[in-house]
């Protein structure tokens, strides 16, 4: 007989999902599609009457505090005031953050669409455009409770999150931590060169699969990993294939960044420096997350001998970019 598993998910039945969402007052019709979400637990939820359908997210336990929960919520809230198309939770009962069975959650309108053409100038334009605008509000103020995004979180404390985790093999560890080690410091050296640049709130975890089109409006979802840290972190993640692939999507993200908020050169130090730090927390997020039942089965390749091997190739790879002339934005 297996052991039986303590993860707090095994008991988000869902009878408990739907009597969360009851709670509220929303009349909900028994309709409960899971989605692809694998830090929270998200599903949609239909009503009676044809109402609207509903998605809620429910919080991994441990994972925010409810002060961090709450600003990202404050912070969408205030870019939907400003006219941002962004999913901004339900207030209910003056509230946003909600319990019920020991589990924290939001409710939130669904938006359907579809996901933008990024190899088009005018998405691309447009994208830019809606970041700048999230990019003047995002720089107001800033948050007191979400992270920073910087070398040490991202880079160093990952390295060390999968020297710890002990699903290196033996044998590739110490080249695991080599490759890491000279990577961390091109990435230092990538903000060097950057200099002081600002930090202000950001979306964070901006790529296309947060990213849904309809009409001609594109929605920006999922604030999870909300935090401080440059502008060039909501951007660089568009920016992907040959150089000269990456070049034209740049100029044409830019353009429509300078529309509504000057573009500052010295990030484009930063683009490949950020791309070393995602690929680092990647391994340490798989790892931390390894004993959820979920991680598994979403990624059986990771933890095993072929994964670490064409994992540390890619690691030394990128570090070889790290010293390479940045792209270039004409002003």
């Amino acid at each position: 007989m297996n052991a039986p598993s303590n993860h707090p998910y095994e008991n988000l039945t869902p009878d408990t999902i739907l009597d969360a969402v009851d709670a509220l007052g929303f009349r909900c019709d028994g309709r409960l599609q899971a989605l692809n979400s694998y830090e929270n637990r998200v599903f949609q939820l239909g009503q009676e009457d044809n109402a609207q359908l509903l998605v809620v997210k429910f919080y991994r336990p441990g994972r925010w505090s409810d002060a961090a929960i709450r600003e990202e919520h404050d912070f969408t809230l205030e870019l939907a005031a400003q006219e941002l198309p962004v999913l901004a939770p339900l207030v209910v009962a003056e509230e946003t953050l909600h319990t019920h069975d020991g589990f924290r959650f939001a409710v939130y309108p669904s938006q359907g669409g579809r996901a933008p053409e990024l190899d088009r100038s005018d998405d691309l334009e447009q994208l830019g455009r809606s970041l700048a605008r999230l990019h003047n509000i995002g720089a107001l103020q800033a948050f007191e409770h979400r992270p920073q995004l910087d070398i040490t979180s991202h880079g160093y404390s990952a390295r060390d999150t999968v020297l710890d985790s002990g699903l290196l093999p033996d044998d590739t560890r110490a080249s695991y931590q080599a490759i890491a080690d000279q990577l961390l410091a091109g990435i230092e050296r990538c903000f060097e060169r950057a200099g002081d640049v600002g930090r202000i709130r950001l979306h964070g975890d901006c790529h296309p699969g947060n990213i849904l089109r309809r009409d001609e409006t594109q929605w920006l979802l999922d604030f999870d990993d909300c935090c401080m840290g440059p502008a060039m972190q909501d951007l660089w993640l568009f920016l992907s294939g040959d150089r000269d692939y990456m070049q034209a999507r740049l100029n044409d993200l830019v353009e429509g960044y300078s529309a509504f908020r000057r573009f500052d050169p010295r990030e484009l130090h930063l683009i490949e420096g950020l791309r070393g730090l995602r690929m680092l927390n990647h391994a340490a997020w798989l790892a931390r997350r390894w004993d959820d039942p979920a991680f598994p089965q979403a990624f059986p390749y990771f933890n095993t001998r072929r994964y670490w091997d064409d994992y540390i190739l890619n690691l030394r790879e990128q570090a070889g970019q790290l010293d390479e002339p940045p792209l270039q934005w004409l002003l």
